[in-house]
């Protein structure tokens, strides 16, 4: 799989108003629409389907595959990555939608909604890595926070904790291979790994609103070794927790993302076998598994979204 994959000097000032405001803690919020990203054979679109699994919805229709899509902390806007062309931030029913890069991948809000995270490569950007910029696009690339040292691969799906002091990422060794988690500080310093590269982590991954938990997938190179299933992890890499524990055939779990008032987490359940594809929800101590829908299509990079204020 093809990974997307300089360094920019900042003011005092710059990097003061990069770091100060993400570190606003956020609280927890109401569950809103849940977005995805999904191809069924023309490219990948963005959706959206409400949380009880009525009201599919598809957001864009683009020349290219549009993956990646992240809430704003309010639920309002949507950020994703037109693969090979921008980045883009839309609004939550797909209006006005705005390129605030001319390259870059995988991309997520920080809590303060006023900054994105994303991979980028080339260019710009030089080397593959984590950068961090305004909303807006308007200091693209933005602060480097990381640099993949394997020639060839990448640093994907940045995350930000709750707090907003710690940047998590999915670094690539061998594509499809190796894959661990990795954390970073927000300014760019302390980048460590959280998890060995032979659990073969997923590339989605996702926060607890209360920052205590980090929720994975494992065994993530499918389906060629073990199921994936859904687990959690402490914020220092520790107490790894299975949530669920499928076996069988080519059945797998793939994570998505926590709920917005933490009682629930997001993911995709699929047996290729089969050509079964269901969005399911459970507890995060894996109680209460449900199916929020059987859809047609594998939902990929699900992400929950909080109600907008009326």
């Amino acid at each position: 799989m093809r990974r997307l994959i300089a360094l920019l000097a900042v003011t005092g000032m710059t990097l003061l108003g990069l770091v100060g405001p993400a570190a606003r803690a956020t609280t927890p919020g109401k569950n809103g629409r849940i977005v995805f990203s999904a191809d069924l054979g023309l490219g990948g679109e963005i959706y959206t389907i409400q949380r009880d699994g009525t009201g599919l919805h598809q957001l864009t229709e683009l020349d290219g595959n549009a993956f990646h899509p992240d809430w704003s902390p309010d639920g309002t806007k949507i950020a994703f990555w037109l693969e090979d062309q921008s980045l883009y931030v839309m609004n939550a029913d797909g209006s006005d939608l705005t390129a605030v890069a001319a390259q870059g991948g995988q991309v997520s809000f920080t809590p303060d909604g006023e900054h994105l995270v994303y991979e980028c490569a080339g260019g710009a950007c030089g080397a593959d890595g984590i950068f961090l910029m305004s909303a807006d696009g308007s200091d693209a690339p933005g602060l480097r926070l990381s640099t993949n040292p394997f020639v060839q691969e990448g640093d994907s799906d940045p995350q930000v904790s709750p707090d907003g002091q710690t940047v998590t990422f999915v670094r690539h060794k061998v594509d499809g291979e190796l894959q661990a988690l990795f954390a970073v500080d927000i300014d760019g310093n302390n980048v460590r790994k959280l998890t060995p590269y032979t659990l073969e982590v997923g590339i989605k991954h996702d926060w607890a609103p209360d920052g205590e938990h980090i929720v994975i997938t494992t065994n993530a190179d499918y389906p060629n070794g073990l199921n994936p299933n859904i687990a959690t992890i402490e914020p220092d890499g520790s107490d790894l927790d299975p949530l669920t524990n499928f076996h069988r055939g080519a059945v797998g779990a793939f994570a998505g993302s926590y709920s917005p008032d933490g009682n629930w987490i997001v993911f995709r359940l699929q047996d290729p076998d089969r050509e079964t594809f269901k969005l399911v929800k459970m507890h995060p101590d894996g109680s209460d598994l449900t199916v929020i829908a059987r859809l047609p299509f594998s939902p990929r990079f699900i992400d929950w979204g909080s109600q907008p204020a009326a």
